[in-house]
């Protein structure tokens, strides 16, 4: 998730509730921040108020479109006249939420839109272990194992790419947020958790030079 929003207060109070809503969320307080983040990490969201100073809120809406970019975006501004909500939907944003909005509200916006680009499956599995996305649940063996957010978050990605190698970076990305300092052993450490919780046999196997994977070739 990016919060693009140049209200400080406001900006990160909706980047804390989102993280204790299971999100990885980084902050942008201009446009051209903003823009320089979205050049740079494939968000699923990015919660766009519409006047952002340096680069125009309207115009990163623009350029992702025109991109053809997978993120999805819900402008989040006070104008809130329905012309003005047209305009918005007419840049090519994917839903538009007035100011002043109930968090619960933009909660759920963000699900919807986030689930626009492709339905989630149903459960992902490796041998006796799945896991379902929705739930936010992982069983192995029938027995539900004891995940922390960032755990299940992780094994999710390793899931997901069906055998592929993901790098460290790739998973900070996916699983945390700004907050991390990119050079600790934070994915080292998560990976050590969960290989533990996960039992025997391994899962999750290290690949020289490259990452981690769950189900190689």
């Amino acid at each position: 998730m990016l919060v693009a929003e140049d209200d400080e207060v406001l900006a990160e109070a909706v980047a804390v509730g989102l993280r204790r809503e299971g999100m990885a969320v980084d902050v942008s307080l201009d446009g051209d921040d903003a823009r320089t983040r979205l050049a740079l990490t494939d968000y699923d969201v990015v919660v766009l108020d519409r006047d952002l100073p340096g680069t125009h809120g309207d115009e990163i809406c623009r350029s992702l479109v025109a991109e053809r970019s997978a993120t999805r975006v819900l402008m989040l501004t006070a104008a809130s006249t329905v012309k003005e909500r047209v305009e918005g939907l007419g840049l090519g944003a994917d839903d538009y939420l007035p100011k002043p909005f109930e968090f619960a509200e933009l909660v759920a916006r963000i699900r919807s839109v986030a689930r626009r680009p492709a339905t989630p499956p149903a459960e992902f599995s490796y041998g006796d272990l799945s896991l379902d996305p929705v739930a936010r649940v992982a069983f192995r063996g029938g027995l539900r194992l004891d995940l922390s957010r960032n755990e299940l978050a992780v094994l999710e990605c390793l899931l997901a790419a069906e055998g592929k190698p993901l790098s460290a970076e790739q998973l900070i990305k996916r699983v945390w947020d700004d907050d991390i300092d990119p050079f600790t052993g934070t994915v080292k450490s998560t990976i050590s958790r969960l290989r533990a919780k996960l039992g025997e046999p391994p899962l999750i196997e290290t690949v020289r030079e490259i990452g981690y994977r769950i189900g190689g070739p």
